[in-house]
């Protein structure tokens, strides 16, 4: 691998983690699943994007609101198509589901494991790790709407405004 292969390698890797951030707060299941590779296991047994998709929605279904910042992220290459990164990640998170009123912030840490598939970097494996959770000291989920730009405090229109955050609270379980 030539230095130039390996930068544009931490580059994708680093968007893989990004994505990942932003398919999860959309509840983009369909796009989250394909940043994995076609065998995922999910759990002790089971495998595969459609066993890791309904694990997502299980997990999300319990969640309302969540915004994941990406912070710092390490990637190290075992060989040129296998590599491991550690993902530093803050979390502002509606705890309890959508009709929940707390607010909680986690400090995340993501050790990943990724893979070269048909030349795209992928997730092998993503164990998510907990600095801590903490509710947040004024709770936004009460707030009047922003009506942005005109105000600058107040509730915004994402997620809620996203068609995929939509589609996934209209289908059933929600």
């Amino acid at each position: 691998m030539t230095e130039v292969e390996r930068l544009l390698a931490i580059v994708e890797i680093q968007q893989l983690a990004q994505r990942y951030a932003v398919c999860v707060d959309a509840r983009d299941l369909d796009r989250l699943v394909e940043l994995f590779v076609p065998d995922v296991r999910v759990g002790p047994e089971q495998q595969g994007r459609a066993a890791l998709r309904a694990d997502f929605e299980r997990q999300l279904r319990a969640t309302g609101v969540s915004f994941l910042q990406v912070g710092n992220h390490v990637v190290d290459f075992e060989s040129e198509d296998v590599a491991t990164g550690v993902v530093y990640c803050r979390g502002e998170i509606q705890e309890g589901g959508r009709e929940s009123s707390r607010w909680i912030i986690q400090l995340i840490q993501y050790h990943d494991r990724y893979e070269l598939c048909s030349g795209r970097w992928l997730f092998v494996r993503r164990k998510h790790l907990l600095v801590y959770g903490a509710e947040l000291g004024q709770n936004p989920l009460g707030l009047a709407p922003a009506d942005w730009p005109r105000r600058q405090t107040g509730w915004g229109t994402v997620p809620e405004g996203l068609a995929s955050w939509q589609r996934f609270w209209k289908t059933s379980g929600g």
